[in-house]
């Protein structure tokens, strides 16, 4: 079925990542930031630069089930090594996916700490071309509007989504095993604010996993996200 120009456009918008206003850390993480983050890298972007291997696996166990992530450096080495950077240091653990929109995508990447959420909010991954298309169980960053914002938000492709690929979205690997779990994640909330009823961006960036389990306690998580291979 053929995609509108409007639906398009608001659907690229919507895989922009709000640009937010850093929220005010609690009394707890101004007092020991070590306690809400055990590895340091966690509260500062400069200890995680490792460059991946070539070609590297991620189990993701999620509240749904587990599947695994096979990813290609020559695909987009910049999001591949922030991505296993990422996965090593353990900041996707215990994640929401906060944004699952059936037939289009499922989005995740937004830590449940918002003193995590603010460091790395602005760790920037330099743009990488697109040389694969965003098809089905593809795994391609999300952008503040253009490819040089991605940070450490990631969507999983449900369908062959390839009109995002001239906005510069470009995958670094796919779901290998067990895309029928990445189906199975909870989608009944919809798009999030201010278009629909799902959680909103600032709010989250605000009040965390406290604010989504509050609210919207349906949601499904990646509970540990592994280098396997």
């Amino acid at each position: 079925m053929k995609i509108s120009t409007m639906i398009r456009t608001a659907l690229i918008v919507a895989l922009c990542a709000i640009p937010l206003t850093a929220p005010r850390p609690s009394a707890a993480e101004e007092g020991d930031p070590a306690a809400a983050a055990p590895n340091p890298a966690l509260l500062d972007p400069s200890l995680a630069t490792a460059t991946a291997p070539d070609v590297y696996k991620v189990l993701v166990e999620t509240t749904a089930g587990n599947f695994v992530i096979e990813v290609h450096r020559d695909w987009a080495p910049n999001g591949a090594d922030r991505f296993y950077n990422l996965v090593k240091i353990g900041y996707y653990n215990d994640v929401a996916f906060y944004r699952v929109i059936k037939g289009f995508m499922a989005q995740t990447g937004m830590n449940g700490n918002p003193a995590i959420n603010t460091v790395w909010r602005t760790a920037r991954i330099p743009p990488d071309k697109v040389k694969q298309s965003n098809t089905r169980g593809r795994v391609t960053f999300a952008m503040g509007g253009s490819p040089d914002t991605r940070t450490t938000q990631i969507f999983i492709n449900y369908g062959d989504n390839d009109f995002l690929d001239a906005s510069g979205f470009a995958p670094i690997g796919e779901v290998v095993e067990d895309f029928d779990t990445v189906k199975e994640l909870y989608s009944g909330y919809g798009e999030g604010e201010p278009q629909g009823k799902g959680p909103s961006q600032a709010k989250f960036a605000r009040g965390g996993n406290d604010y989504l389990k509050g609210s919207f306690p349906k949601l499904d998580y990646i509970t540990t996200a592994t280098i396997i291979e």
